[in-house]
């Protein structure tokens, strides 16, 4: 027999919840981002090209920043199965909009984080509303596996 397939007397293991997945999936593609922007504005620190309207011109600041922000995304990426990583998480989205005072573009691409975001909580929660209601229709195959 394949350990693919369960047979009866198998332990059933409950799947992960969409919600968790989603958010914290989604912060940890931001901090990558962020963590990008971060060396575009390095990069970019003594150039005479736009950057943003507040300047952040010693690289101490801006890898400090940066890492700080990557960090912190990275973090509540793994605490998003509580209430208090939600929360954490939504509010991240405030400081990730807030990088385009210092790299102007930043501020369509926390635009689309933003949208991410909230998709991951709206389509997460309903996923994981459907997965209870057919496990609640469906005990003998409860969880869904």
């Amino acid at each position: 027999m394949s350990k693919d397939r369960p047979v009866p007397g198998d332990r059933i293991k409950p799947k992960k919840s969409a919600l968790v997945q989603f958010t914290s999936m989604t912060l940890q593609l931001e901090a990558f981002v962020v963590a990008f922007a971060a060396v575009a504005l390095y990069g970019l620190r003594d150039s005479g090209f736009e950057k943003g309207p507040v300047t952040l011109s010693s690289p101490t600041a801006i890898w400090v920043a940066g890492g700080v922000l990557f960090v912190l995304l990275l973090v509540l990426s793994r605490m998003t199965a509580s209430p208090a990583g939600i929360a954490g998480g939504t509010i991240a989205q405030v400081l990730v909009i807030a990088t385009g005072l210092f790299l102007t573009m930043m501020f369509l691409v926390a635009v689309v984080f933003v949208a991410m975001w909230v998709a991951s909580l709206r389509i997460g929660t309903r996923v994981d509303r459907e997965r209870r209601a057919y496990d609640d229709a469906h005990p003998e195959t409860a969880p869904n596996m």
